[in-house]
């Protein structure tokens, strides 16, 4: 059996595809799986970096409004289709499972012309024009959230690494602030703008480190590739670092995390019951704030907008919040019991079967 992974671009795409790849494997380990994405994604270094082959195409930016780019749409998805045939030609999948972003509007088309099943994953609780598209073609098509609006879709969950998956956070907590040099005592704040980073949130939370040290709280920081967080010296640990490859650890050492609402950081925070304070992405479709409000009505989060983040926010909310155990506890449960933490071996066995069909 042959599986075809379409998606790439940034964490958002990726990490969901590589969970149902390791879901795959574990199912059918007979299975050969491959991943399609484009020169330019995230993918290009995570993807081998897990073990699996890497078939790249052209990307295909889809201009969110008129002008010129959008005139060169036609001529670079027919380049890109055109790329996605000779990969086809070469790994011969029974099925191709696409996860939106650029790479999946060539590998819907070309599979569609070519009669192979199509399994469409949608991450955010608002599709995407390239899912949407999927959707019209797709064998099978599934969400990460209960309300997505996409034609044919049906409630899977988001799927999530197993090192997060299963993760007990209060039995590796020793063990994780060790890892990352922090206090094994001290209510801990962790600050992630995901694979990209998030420069306004870096800047709001680096400049409440005095007042996070003089209410006893020390900082994990993952500041992403664009930096920003620049937080004055105290005599408690404020832990900055470009990028983290041990999220596990990251999650279990946290009390309260400050982040984005991408898909994977709501519900890998709500599967490790990990109250949180989403601030959405200030651009975009709105995705982000949907994607959050789920955990929000439950308790399990705060929601604050982008401009509203500010240092004085961190000090007035997020101090007294890190301070109050009884409350972060309640959070906590509020947000665990709330999203399903076998997305990756349920959206395997949906691929396994549409490629079924076709063997």
């Amino acid at each position: 059996m042959r599986i075809l992974l379409a998606g790439g671009g940034t964490a958002g795409h990726t990490s969901p595809l590589l969970a149902t790849a390791d879901a795959l494997r574990r199912l059918e380990p007979a299975a050969e799986i491959t991943c399609l994405g484009t020169p330019r994604g995230l993918e290009n270094t995570v993807v081998p970096a897990a073990g699996y082959p890497l078939e790249l195409v052209p990307p295909v930016p889809l201009p969110r409004r008129p002008g010129a780019d959008l005139l060169k749409v036609p001529g670079r998805l027919r380049a890109a289709v055109r790329a996605t045939y000779d990969v086809l030609d070469r790994v011969r999948p029974d099925v191709v499972v696409g996860y939106g972003g650029y790479v999946s509007v060539p590998a819907y088309l070309a599979a569609r012309r070519r009669r192979l099943p199509i399994v469409v994953h949608e991450q955010n609780a608002l599709p995407g024009i390239g899912n949407k598209v999927g959707a019209r073609v797709a064998t099978r098509v599934c969400t990460s959230f209960p309300d997505t609006p996409l034609r044919g879709g049906e409630y899977v969950g988001l799927p999530i690494r197993r090192m997060i998956s299963t993760l007990d956070r209060a039995a590796v907590r020793a063990e994780a602030r060790a890892f990352f040099g922090l206090d094994p005592d001290r209510p801990t704040l962790m600050v992630t703008g995901g694979s990209q980073g998030a420069q306004s949130l870096n800047r709001s939370v680096s400049g409440a480190a005095t007042a996070l040290a003089e209410a006893g709280v020390q900082v994990l920081h993952v500041q992403g590739k664009h930096g920003g967080a620049e937080p004055v010296p105290t005599d408690v640990p404020y832990v900055v670092l470009d990028f983290c490859d041990r999220m596990d650890l990251a999650l279990a050492a946290a009390d309260l995390t400050v982040c984005r609402s991408g898909a994977n950081s709501v519900v890998e925070a709500a599967a490790t019951g990990l109250p949180a304070v989403f601030v959405p992405l200030p651009i975009g479709n709105g995705e982000q704030r949907l994607n959050a409000v789920p955990v929000v009505e439950a308790g399990g989060a705060l929601l604050v907008e982008d401009a509203e983040l500010t240092t004085a926010w961190v000090v007035e909310h997020a101090v007294p919040l890190l301070t109050d155990p009884s409350r972060l506890s309640a959070m906590s449960a509020a947000a665990a019991s709330l999203v399903p933490r076998d997305a990756d071996e349920a959206l395997a066995r949906i691929v396994l079967e549409a490629a079924g069909r076709s063997a």
